[in-house]
Protein backbone atom coordinates (compact mmCIF):
# COMPACT_ATOMS: atom_id res chain seq x y z
CA UNK A 1 0.00 0.00 0.00
CA UNK A 2 1.53 3.33 -1.03
CA UNK A 3 1.77 6.36 1.25
CA UNK A 4 -1.26 8.14 -0.20
CA UNK A 5 -3.56 5.14 0.31
CA UNK A 6 -2.21 4.53 3.81
CA UNK A 7 -2.89 8.14 4.75
CA UNK A 8 -6.48 7.95 3.46
CA UNK A 9 -7.11 4.79 5.47
CA UNK A 10 -5.75 6.48 8.58
CA UNK A 11 -7.99 9.53 8.14
CA UNK A 12 -11.11 7.40 7.53
CA UNK A 13 -10.36 5.40 10.68
CA UNK A 14 -10.14 8.46 12.90
CA UNK A 15 -12.72 10.74 11.27
CA UNK A 16 -15.59 9.16 13.20
CA UNK A 17 -13.83 9.92 16.50
CA UNK A 18 -13.06 13.50 15.54
CA UNK A 19 -16.66 14.71 15.79
CA UNK A 20 -16.71 13.98 19.50
CA UNK A 21 -13.04 14.43 20.38
CA UNK A 22 -12.81 18.02 19.19
CA UNK A 23 -15.52 19.11 21.63
CA UNK A 24 -12.79 19.50 24.28
CA UNK A 25 -10.55 21.70 22.16
CA UNK A 26 -9.51 22.84 18.71
CA UNK A 27 -6.57 23.30 16.36
CA UNK A 28 -5.86 27.03 16.45
CA UNK A 29 -5.16 27.78 12.81
CA UNK A 30 -5.31 31.54 13.47
CA UNK A 31 -2.17 31.34 15.59
CA UNK A 32 -0.36 28.66 13.62
CA UNK A 33 3.22 29.28 12.49
CA UNK A 34 4.14 28.89 8.83
CA UNK A 35 7.56 30.23 7.87
CA UNK A 36 9.87 29.73 4.92
CA UNK A 37 13.46 30.01 6.10
CA UNK A 38 16.61 30.39 4.05
CA UNK A 39 19.65 29.04 5.90
CA UNK A 40 23.07 29.86 4.58
CA UNK A 41 25.63 27.09 4.08
CA UNK A 42 27.08 25.77 7.37
CA UNK A 43 25.02 28.32 9.28
CA UNK A 44 22.69 28.15 12.31
CA UNK A 45 19.44 30.05 12.64
CA UNK A 46 16.74 30.32 15.33
CA UNK A 47 13.04 30.81 14.55
CA UNK A 48 10.50 31.75 17.21
CA UNK A 49 6.96 30.44 16.72
CA UNK A 50 3.92 32.66 16.86
CA UNK A 51 2.67 33.14 20.41
CA UNK A 52 1.04 29.96 21.67
CA UNK A 53 -2.50 30.64 22.90
CA UNK A 54 -3.39 30.17 26.55
CA UNK A 55 -4.52 26.59 27.06
CA UNK A 56 -2.12 25.02 24.54
CA UNK A 57 -1.59 21.40 25.58
CA UNK A 58 -0.04 20.01 22.41
CA UNK A 59 1.55 21.15 19.19
CA UNK A 60 2.09 19.37 15.91
CA UNK A 61 4.97 20.60 13.80
CA UNK A 62 6.33 19.74 10.39
CA UNK A 63 9.77 20.56 9.00
CA UNK A 64 10.43 20.18 5.28
CA UNK A 65 13.59 20.97 3.32
CA UNK A 66 12.89 21.86 -0.31
CA UNK A 67 15.02 22.15 -3.39
CA UNK A 68 14.95 25.56 -5.00
CA UNK A 69 11.85 25.16 -7.22
CA UNK A 70 9.74 22.76 -5.14
CA UNK A 71 6.36 23.72 -3.59
CA UNK A 72 4.50 22.22 -0.63
CA UNK A 73 1.60 19.99 -1.66
CA UNK A 74 -0.59 20.68 1.40
CA UNK A 75 -0.33 23.02 4.36
CA UNK A 76 -0.24 21.50 7.84
CA UNK A 77 -3.31 23.50 8.89
CA UNK A 78 -5.37 21.98 6.08
CA UNK A 79 -4.26 18.50 7.12
CA UNK A 80 -5.23 19.03 10.73
CA UNK A 81 -8.81 19.88 9.86
CA UNK A 82 -9.29 16.13 9.60
CA UNK A 83 -7.23 15.22 12.64
CA UNK A 84 -9.15 14.71 15.92
CA UNK A 85 -8.31 15.70 19.45
CA UNK A 86 -4.65 14.70 19.98
CA UNK A 87 -5.27 13.52 23.55
CA UNK A 88 -5.02 9.74 23.55
CA UNK A 89 -4.20 9.36 19.85
CA UNK A 90 -1.18 11.61 19.44
CA UNK A 91 0.79 8.99 17.57
CA UNK A 92 -1.96 8.64 15.03
CA UNK A 93 -2.11 12.39 14.47
CA UNK A 94 1.63 12.70 14.13
CA UNK A 95 1.64 9.72 11.80
CA UNK A 96 -0.86 11.35 9.48
CA UNK A 97 1.18 14.53 9.46
CA UNK A 98 4.31 12.53 8.69
CA UNK A 99 2.70 10.91 5.64
CA UNK A 100 1.98 14.33 4.14
CA UNK A 101 5.62 15.30 4.57
CA UNK A 102 6.63 13.07 1.67
CA UNK A 103 7.73 15.95 -0.57
CA UNK A 104 11.23 17.06 0.27
CA UNK A 105 14.54 17.86 -1.30
CA UNK A 106 17.88 16.16 -0.95
CA UNK A 107 19.32 18.67 1.56
CA UNK A 108 19.35 17.78 5.22
CA UNK A 109 19.63 19.65 8.49
CA UNK A 110 19.83 19.09 12.21
CA UNK A 111 17.49 20.94 14.52
CA UNK A 112 16.71 21.48 18.21
CA UNK A 113 13.76 22.97 20.07
CA UNK A 114 14.04 25.31 23.07
CA UNK A 115 11.45 26.58 25.54
CA UNK A 116 13.01 29.98 26.16
CA UNK A 117 14.80 32.70 24.24
CA UNK A 118 18.03 32.64 26.27
CA UNK A 119 18.76 28.99 25.50
CA UNK A 120 17.90 29.52 21.85
CA UNK A 121 20.26 32.50 21.62
CA UNK A 122 23.06 30.46 23.15
CA UNK A 123 22.43 27.71 20.60
CA UNK A 124 22.74 30.21 17.75
CA UNK A 125 26.11 31.38 19.08
CA UNK A 126 27.69 28.09 20.08
CA UNK A 127 25.52 25.25 18.81
CA UNK A 128 24.94 24.14 22.43
CA UNK A 129 21.96 21.76 22.63
CA UNK A 130 22.43 20.23 26.09
CA UNK A 131 19.46 22.18 27.47
CA UNK A 132 17.20 21.80 24.46
CA UNK A 133 13.81 20.21 25.12
CA UNK A 134 14.11 18.20 21.90
CA UNK A 135 17.13 17.40 19.73
CA UNK A 136 17.32 15.93 16.24
CA UNK A 137 21.02 15.11 15.92
CA UNK A 138 20.67 12.95 12.81
CA UNK A 139 20.33 15.20 9.75
CA UNK A 140 16.90 14.92 8.12
CA UNK A 141 15.23 16.35 5.04
CA UNK A 142 11.73 16.12 6.55
CA UNK A 143 10.20 15.54 9.96
CA UNK A 144 6.80 15.78 11.65
CA UNK A 145 6.00 15.25 15.30
CA UNK A 146 3.51 15.96 18.06
CA UNK A 147 4.64 17.35 21.42
CA UNK A 148 2.41 17.21 24.48
CA UNK A 149 2.57 19.32 27.62
CA UNK A 150 2.34 16.08 29.62
CA UNK A 151 5.32 14.43 27.94
CA UNK A 152 7.57 17.25 26.78
CA UNK A 153 9.29 20.25 28.35
CA UNK A 154 8.94 22.13 25.07
CA UNK A 155 5.50 23.37 26.12
CA UNK A 156 5.57 25.06 29.51
CA UNK A 157 2.56 26.58 31.31
CA UNK A 158 4.32 29.93 31.74
CA UNK A 159 5.96 30.06 28.29
CA UNK A 160 4.10 31.48 25.32
CA UNK A 161 6.29 30.28 22.46
CA UNK A 162 8.80 27.72 21.19
CA UNK A 163 12.16 28.36 19.52
CA UNK A 164 13.37 26.12 16.66
CA UNK A 165 17.10 26.12 15.95
CA UNK A 166 18.32 24.82 12.59
CA UNK A 167 21.85 23.90 11.54
CA UNK A 168 22.52 23.55 7.82
CA UNK A 169 24.45 20.47 6.71
CA UNK A 170 25.01 21.81 3.24
CA UNK A 171 28.60 23.01 3.13
CA UNK A 172 28.22 24.87 -0.16
CA UNK A 173 24.63 25.95 -0.94
CA UNK A 174 21.95 27.69 1.10
CA UNK A 175 18.89 25.68 2.18
CA UNK A 176 15.16 26.39 2.07
CA UNK A 177 13.29 25.11 5.14
CA UNK A 178 9.53 25.21 5.68
CA UNK A 179 8.51 25.26 9.36
CA UNK A 180 4.86 24.71 10.30
CA UNK A 181 3.61 24.61 13.90
CA UNK A 182 -0.06 24.27 14.87
CA UNK A 183 -1.18 24.39 18.55
CA UNK A 184 -3.99 22.34 20.04
CA UNK A 185 -5.98 24.44 22.56
CA UNK A 186 -7.89 22.84 25.41
CA UNK A 187 -11.09 24.86 25.78
CA UNK A 188 -11.19 24.61 29.55
CA UNK A 189 -7.52 25.52 30.03
CA UNK A 190 -7.82 28.34 27.49
CA UNK A 191 -9.54 30.31 30.22
CA UNK A 192 -6.13 30.64 31.86
CA UNK A 193 -6.81 28.73 35.06
CA UNK A 194 -3.50 26.93 35.41
CA UNK A 195 -2.51 25.17 38.63
CA UNK A 196 -0.50 28.19 39.78
CA UNK A 197 -3.32 30.60 38.99
CA UNK A 198 -5.84 28.48 40.90
CA UNK A 199 -3.46 28.37 43.88
CA UNK A 200 -3.28 32.17 43.75
CA UNK A 201 -7.05 32.50 44.22
CA UNK A 202 -7.11 29.84 46.95
CA UNK A 203 -4.34 31.64 48.87
CA UNK A 204 -6.11 34.99 48.52
CA UNK A 205 -9.30 33.42 49.81
CA UNK A 206 -7.58 31.84 52.82
CA UNK A 207 -6.09 35.23 53.72
CA UNK A 208 -9.54 36.84 53.90
CA UNK A 209 -11.15 37.62 57.26
CA UNK A 210 -14.12 35.45 56.34
CA UNK A 211 -11.95 32.39 55.73
CA UNK A 212 -9.91 33.02 58.87
CA UNK A 213 -13.08 32.93 60.92
CA UNK A 214 -13.91 29.41 59.73
CA UNK A 215 -12.64 26.34 61.52
CA UNK A 216 -12.03 24.66 58.15
CA UNK A 217 -11.92 26.98 55.15
CA UNK A 218 -10.97 24.42 52.47
CA UNK A 219 -14.46 23.72 51.12
CA UNK A 220 -15.34 27.40 51.32
CA UNK A 221 -12.29 28.53 49.32
CA UNK A 222 -12.75 25.80 46.71
CA UNK A 223 -16.31 27.06 46.27
CA UNK A 224 -15.05 30.62 45.79
CA UNK A 225 -12.48 29.41 43.25
CA UNK A 226 -15.14 27.52 41.27
CA UNK A 227 -17.32 30.60 41.05
CA UNK A 228 -14.43 32.83 39.97
CA UNK A 229 -13.43 30.33 37.25
CA UNK A 230 -16.96 30.07 35.90
CA UNK A 231 -17.51 33.82 35.81
CA UNK A 232 -14.14 35.01 34.49
CA UNK A 233 -11.13 34.03 32.45
CA UNK A 234 -8.01 34.43 34.59
CA UNK A 235 -6.74 37.34 32.50
CA UNK A 236 -10.13 39.07 32.75
CA UNK A 237 -10.24 38.67 36.51
CA UNK A 238 -6.72 40.06 36.94
CA UNK A 239 -7.60 43.13 34.88
CA UNK A 240 -10.54 44.10 37.11
CA UNK A 241 -10.21 47.30 39.12
CA UNK A 242 -9.53 46.74 42.82
CA UNK A 243 -13.04 47.88 43.73
CA UNK A 244 -14.54 45.54 41.11
CA UNK A 245 -12.46 42.61 42.31
CA UNK A 246 -13.44 43.26 45.95
CA UNK A 247 -17.11 43.35 44.96
CA UNK A 248 -16.77 40.07 43.06
CA UNK A 249 -15.00 38.41 46.02
CA UNK A 250 -17.68 39.57 48.42
CA UNK A 251 -20.49 38.27 46.22
CA UNK A 252 -18.78 34.91 45.77
CA UNK A 253 -18.02 34.63 49.49
CA UNK A 254 -21.61 35.33 50.48
CA UNK A 255 -22.90 32.75 48.00
CA UNK A 256 -20.40 30.14 49.19
CA UNK A 257 -21.17 30.74 52.85
CA UNK A 258 -24.76 29.71 52.12
CA UNK A 259 -23.90 26.85 49.79
CA UNK A 260 -21.34 25.25 52.11
CA UNK A 261 -23.57 25.63 55.16
CA UNK A 262 -20.94 27.75 56.88
CA UNK A 263 -23.08 30.87 57.18
CA UNK A 264 -24.97 29.60 60.24
CA UNK A 265 -21.90 28.64 62.22
CA UNK A 266 -19.44 31.31 61.11
CA UNK A 267 -21.40 34.22 62.55
CA UNK A 268 -22.19 32.36 65.77
CA UNK A 269 -18.46 31.71 66.19
CA UNK A 270 -17.65 35.34 65.45
CA UNK A 271 -20.20 36.56 68.00
CA UNK A 272 -18.80 34.24 70.65
CA UNK A 273 -15.26 35.34 69.86
CA UNK A 274 -16.23 39.02 69.99
CA UNK A 275 -17.98 38.56 73.34
CA UNK A 276 -14.92 36.82 74.82
CA UNK A 277 -12.59 39.50 73.47
CA UNK A 278 -14.70 42.25 75.08
CA UNK A 279 -14.54 40.40 78.40
CA UNK A 280 -10.75 40.15 78.02
CA UNK A 281 -10.51 43.87 77.23
CA UNK A 282 -9.24 43.24 73.67
CA UNK A 283 -11.61 45.76 72.13
CA UNK A 284 -9.71 46.28 68.86
CA UNK A 285 -9.87 42.57 68.04
CA UNK A 286 -13.53 42.49 69.03
CA UNK A 287 -14.20 45.31 66.57
CA UNK A 288 -12.45 43.41 63.76
CA UNK A 289 -14.50 40.25 64.39
CA UNK A 290 -17.80 42.09 64.62
CA UNK A 291 -17.13 44.14 61.51
CA UNK A 292 -16.91 40.92 59.48
CA UNK A 293 -20.51 40.21 60.49
CA UNK A 294 -21.58 43.76 59.63
CA UNK A 295 -19.77 43.93 56.29
CA UNK A 296 -21.37 40.66 55.19
CA UNK A 297 -24.83 41.99 56.01
CA UNK A 298 -25.50 39.49 58.81
CA UNK A 299 -25.46 41.78 61.83
CA UNK A 300 -28.32 41.89 64.34
CA UNK A 301 -29.04 44.51 67.01
CA UNK A 302 -26.79 42.77 69.55
CA UNK A 303 -23.88 42.86 67.10
CA UNK A 304 -24.25 46.62 66.65
CA UNK A 305 -24.39 47.02 70.42
CA UNK A 306 -21.15 45.04 70.84
CA UNK A 307 -19.49 47.13 68.15
CA UNK A 308 -20.72 50.41 69.68
CA UNK A 309 -19.51 49.43 73.15
CA UNK A 310 -16.06 48.42 71.80
CA UNK A 311 -15.77 51.75 69.99
CA UNK A 312 -16.64 53.60 73.22
CA UNK A 313 -13.94 51.67 75.09
CA UNK A 314 -11.40 52.64 72.42
CA UNK A 315 -12.51 56.32 72.51
CA UNK A 316 -13.95 56.25 68.99
CA UNK A 317 -17.17 57.97 69.96
CA UNK A 318 -18.30 59.09 66.50
CA UNK A 319 -18.12 55.53 65.18
CA UNK A 320 -19.87 54.27 68.30
CA UNK A 321 -22.80 56.62 67.67
CA UNK A 322 -22.97 55.63 63.99
CA UNK A 323 -23.21 51.89 64.60
CA UNK A 324 -25.44 52.14 67.68
CA UNK A 325 -27.96 54.17 65.68
CA UNK A 326 -27.91 51.43 63.01
CA UNK A 327 -28.64 48.91 65.75
CA UNK A 328 -31.45 51.13 67.04
CA UNK A 329 -33.12 50.89 63.62
CA UNK A 330 -33.17 47.09 63.95
CA UNK A 331 -34.50 47.10 67.52
CA UNK A 332 -35.46 50.39 69.14
CA UNK A 333 -36.63 48.58 72.30
CA UNK A 334 -33.20 47.17 73.15
CA UNK A 335 -32.22 49.25 76.18
CA UNK A 336 -28.55 48.23 76.11
CA UNK A 337 -28.26 49.94 72.72
CA UNK A 338 -30.02 53.02 74.12
CA UNK A 339 -27.72 53.13 77.13
CA UNK A 340 -24.53 52.80 75.09
CA UNK A 341 -25.84 55.46 72.72
CA UNK A 342 -26.33 57.78 75.71
CA UNK A 343 -22.79 57.00 76.89
CA UNK A 344 -21.40 57.73 73.41
CA UNK A 345 -23.20 61.09 73.25
CA UNK A 346 -21.90 61.94 76.72
CA UNK A 347 -18.26 61.24 75.81
CA UNK A 348 -18.74 63.04 72.49
CA UNK A 349 -19.63 66.25 74.37
CA UNK A 350 -23.32 66.13 73.43
CA UNK A 351 -24.83 66.25 76.94
CA UNK A 352 -28.23 67.32 75.66
CA UNK A 353 -28.72 64.16 73.54
CA UNK A 354 -27.29 61.97 76.31
CA UNK A 355 -29.58 63.53 78.95
CA UNK A 356 -32.66 62.87 76.85
CA UNK A 357 -31.93 59.13 76.70
CA UNK A 358 -30.79 58.78 80.32
CA UNK A 359 -34.01 60.41 81.58
CA UNK A 360 -36.30 58.55 79.16
CA UNK A 361 -35.49 55.07 80.48
CA UNK A 362 -34.59 55.77 84.14
CA UNK A 363 -37.58 53.88 85.50
CA UNK A 364 -37.12 50.75 83.39
CA UNK A 365 -35.04 47.58 83.75
CA UNK A 366 -32.41 46.55 81.21
CA UNK A 367 -33.10 42.87 82.07
CA UNK A 368 -35.12 40.82 84.55
CA UNK A 369 -33.13 41.86 87.60
CA UNK A 370 -31.07 44.95 86.74
CA UNK A 371 -32.52 48.45 86.65
CA UNK A 372 -31.52 51.15 84.21
CA UNK A 373 -30.02 53.28 86.99
CA UNK A 374 -28.00 50.38 88.41
CA UNK A 375 -26.60 49.56 84.97
CA UNK A 376 -25.56 53.18 84.37
CA UNK A 377 -23.69 53.20 87.69
CA UNK A 378 -21.93 49.91 86.89
CA UNK A 379 -20.89 51.23 83.47
CA UNK A 380 -19.53 54.43 84.96
CA UNK A 381 -17.37 52.39 87.35
CA UNK A 382 -16.01 50.40 84.41
CA UNK A 383 -15.31 53.57 82.42
CA UNK A 384 -13.39 55.08 85.33
CA UNK A 385 -11.16 51.98 85.57
CA UNK A 386 -10.12 52.22 81.91
CA UNK A 387 -9.52 55.97 82.09
CA UNK A 388 -12.43 57.34 80.09
CA UNK A 389 -13.37 60.98 80.91
CA UNK A 390 -15.58 60.99 84.00
CA UNK A 391 -16.24 64.69 84.56
CA UNK A 392 -19.98 64.47 83.72
CA UNK A 393 -20.77 61.24 85.58
CA UNK A 394 -22.07 62.96 88.74
CA UNK A 395 -24.11 65.31 86.59
CA UNK A 396 -25.81 62.32 84.95
CA UNK A 397 -26.45 60.50 88.22
CA UNK A 398 -28.14 63.62 89.62
CA UNK A 399 -30.70 63.32 86.82
CA UNK A 400 -32.02 60.17 88.47
CA UNK A 401 -32.66 61.95 91.78
CA UNK A 402 -35.48 64.06 90.33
Amino acid sequence: MNSRKLFLVLLIGISFESVFAQQDGYWDKERATTKEIIVSARDRIVIKTEDLPTGTTEVVYRITLLDENQQMANSLVSVLKSIPDPTGISQGSAGAVFLLSKISGDDKCKYAIFNNDALASEYKKSGETAKACYIQNVPVNKDAKGLSIDRSLCILPNSNAMWFGFESKNWIMKQKIILEVVPWVNKRLSRGWTLENRKLIINQCKASETAKSLRDSDDFCVCVLDKVQKEYKFQEFQKLLSIEKSKAYKDFENACLKETGASNTIYLDLRNQSRDLVIQGQYGSAIDKTLVIVVNGQANAADYNTLGYAYIMTKQYGKAIKFLKEGEILDSSELLIQMNLAHAYLFNKDFKSAKSIYKKYQFQNVNNSLSWTQKVKLDFETFKKVGLPSGDFDRVLRLFEN
